[in-house]
């Protein structure tokens, strides 16, 4: 997601400066390589890129050919291949063993296009599905390229309606909506790549402190949404915390009422403040979120639930389970950065579902569609 800000920033700067544009997008991928399906990058006409297909080996080469599509105005798909020595004869060495499908669109100033496609995304509450339709069998034939969006009940067209199997299409996109899970299906010489995209992390942080300032800062280098809340007006400021999105001065009874939070929201307590973060837990353990880090030694944590329970507060197993205290993962942390860049891991490994190993002990493929 934070891919796709940056290139949809980068798409109105180029507008602004009235350069022509690109968008180059990874649809298929047999085998392994550095960037999965989905990966996106765009190229302005003067050679400004903005997010990447690969580990910088192929950007030259797409830059190239991208170049060709703005002056020509025709999508063009183009294929790497890793055990094709001709790839390695014209310099690009992928350092992985498979084939990538690149698809690389001109951008027009029409009503609908894909930058478009990609705003919507931006501006999901929950999963988005984008569809890229290609074909690999022609490579002469029309390359319709992203035609379809939805989120958040809406279907956004952008030249699906012209294809004859629109109504197929559709019904994979609301499957993949559904499952929340990307496919690649093919149509009649056609392929599609469906791709189901994930909300951004929404990161509330109780504590205005000094060890919240780099949580915020490489959060923010992640994109991830975020908020921060503290009972002082002092320590709760935009020039503390200038990356942020919203700041909150306000009780822990006042906090709840003024955030929205859906199952990718994450809470990190930090205040140093017992009774303020005893009474914020209170409030927000009934709403069964998705993560609550909470700073601090395991004893920090028995004690608090142990009083809210005596106090009459239901503390359910799923509740148990969404707790992290200590917070972080266990990486050696003890400077501030440190243990900002542990809690992120955690928070990250939580909502991807993994488990935060080192990748050497993994005997699966580390990244799945």
């Amino acid at each position: 997601m934070k891919e796709i800000i940056d290139i949809v920033a980068a798409y109105d700067e180029a507008v602004k400066s009235g350069k022509k544009t690109a968008l180059a997008t990874v649809v298929l991928v047999e085998g392994s390589a550095y960037r999965k399906a989905g990966a996106r990058m765009l190229i302005t006409e003067d050679g400004q890129l903005t997010g990447a297909i690969s580990g910088g080996c192929l950007e030259g080469d797409a830059l190239r050919k991208a170049r060709m599509v703005i002056l020509q105005q025709e999508p063009l798909l183009v294929t790497y291949d890793t055990m094709d020595d001709d790839d390695a004869k014209l310099g690009v060495g992928l350092g992985c063993n498979g084939i990538i499908h690149i698809l690389i669109e001109p951008i027009n100033g029409g009503p609908t296009n894909p930058i478009t496609l990609l705003r919507t995304v931006i501006a999901s509450r929950g999963y988005a599905v984008l569809v890229t339709v290609f074909s690999i069998e022609d490579r002469k034939a029309p390359q319709p390229g992203s035609c379809l969006c939805l989120a958040d009940g809406r279907t956004l067209m952008n030249g699906l309606e012209a294809l004859h199997y629109k109504n197929e299409l559709l019904g994979d996109a609301k499957n993949a909506l559904d499952n929340q899970h990307s496919s690649v299906t093919a149509y009649e010489g056609y392929t599609a790549f469906v791709e189901c995209v994930k909300p951004l992390i929404s990161l509330v942080i109780i504590g205005a402190g000094n060890d919240a300032v780099p949580l915020t800062k490489i959060a923010s280098v992640l994109g991830w949404n975020i908020t921060v809340v503290d009972g002082r007006p002092n320590y709760a400021s935009a020039e503390r915390f200038p990356s942020v999105n919203k700041l909150m001065v306000a009780k822990p009874g006042q906090v709840l009422a003024d955030l929205e939070i859906n199952e990718w929201t994450a809470f990190v307590l930090m205040t140093h403040n017992y009774n303020y973060e005893i009474a914020f837990l209170k409030e927000l353990l009934p709403l069964q979120t998705s993560y609550i880090g909470i700073l601090g030694p395991r004893k920090k944590l028995d004690r608090m639930l142990e009083e809210l329970e005596a106090g009459g507060t239901t503390i359910t197993q799923r509740n148990l389970e969404t707790i992290h205290g200590p917070v972080g993962l266990d990486i050696g942390s003890e400077t501030s950065e440190e243990i900002a860049l542990s809690i992120i891991a955690e928070i990250k490994a939580v909502f991807s579902e993994r488990n935060g190993n080192s990748l050497k002990y993994k005997t699966t493929v580390i990244h799945n569609a």
